[in-house]
């Protein structure tokens, strides 16, 4: 059992990039994790992690060392799963990422409602802006948006995602509405974490460069910035459909607006999906039914 606990040690920190990530997650302190891995390599002889005080990093050992082991782990994950599946109930740790201002405001929510049918699942949320490596940091499943890249993953499309290029009334009254593409270059256009504006030009998707004296890796600060008049943005409809509705915001350029991005639940790729997984994404399927978005439903 010793052994054992060493190994899952030694694993959970390479997953997870630190020793203080791995005792959250094996819910010990960080010196219970440093005795078991220090302990496994005094058992096996050899050294399986290099240590700095801002990172760690595999020997050419542990690097082999972890590749087989990590299967060990998995398959007792997974037969864990099969037994959870058997029992039909959802039970363990339930985490979830998206990102942090639609996490708050829509995902949130909805797990709060989840853990309300099955008050004995623990749930852990984190959101960030940052893209999530799933299975490398121990998440079961993420609420990404916009366009999938192709990859291991599994993703379903919950709902389309529409992107609107804004401007206060106060601003297109001092520069003109642009007609074309051509015409953003007299505006000043605020840039958000991308660094660039997701467009549809003759049916193709152009990923446009766009310039300004403005820049935010926040939603909301880039939404506050456009209602001051500061100058254009492109941001989601869940941000900016209230204030279209009432007119202190206008659309432009609707006719390159990008139609193919959604809202999509992404998870890994596995034979038998854990009961908490696979109830989650039913409950979120069924509350995005015919791909209504949760924003369209408030009041």
């Amino acid at each position: 059992m010793q052994h054992w606990e060493r190994v899952e040690a030694f694993i959970a920190v390479v997953r997870f990039g630190s020793f203080a990530a791995a005792a959250r997650d094996l819910q010990v302190s960080n010196s219970h994790v440093s005795r078991l891995v220090s302990q496994l390599e005094q058992q096996l002889g050899t050294q399986l992690l290099y240590r700095t005080t801002r990172q760690i990093r595999l020997t050419d050992a542990g690097q082999l060392y972890y590749d087989s082991c990590r299967h060990l782990f998995d398959g007792l994950r997974e037969a864990e799963s099969l037994l959870q599946h058997h029992q039909g109930q959802p039970t363990g740790l339930l985490k979830i990422t998206a990102a942090t201002t639609f996490g708050d405001r829509y995902i949130a929510p909805l797990v709060n409602d989840f853990q309300l049918l099955y008050p004995q699942l623990k749930v852990q949320m984190y959101f960030s802006n940052r893209q999530v490596e799933l299975i490398e940091e121990g998440f079961d499943l993420a609420i990404r948006m916009g366009v999938m890249r192709e990859s291991t993953l599994i993703a379903k499309r919950l709902c389309d995602r529409r992107e609107y290029i804004v401007g206060s009334p106060a601003y297109l009254a001092r520069i003109a509405p642009p007609q074309t593409l051509t015409d953003l270059e007299r505006h000043n256009c605020l840039v958000g974490t991308r660094g660039y504006w997701l467009l549809s030009d003759a049916g193709q998707r152009k990923d446009l460069q766009v310039r300004g004296n403005w820049q935010a890796n926040s939603g909301p600060a880039l939404l506050d910035a456009a209602l001051k008049g500061l100058g254009l943005a492109q941001l989601p409809d869940y941000y900016v459909d209230t204030f279209l509705a009432d007119g202190r915001l206008q659309s432009v350029l609707d006719d390159y607006r990008f139609t193919d991005a959604g809202v999509w639940v992404v998870y890994p790729q596995q034979r038998h999906l854990a009961p908490k997984v696979r109830l989650f994404i039913d409950f979120l399927a069924e509350r995005f039914a015919g791909g209504v978005a949760p924003w369209g439903l408030e009041a």
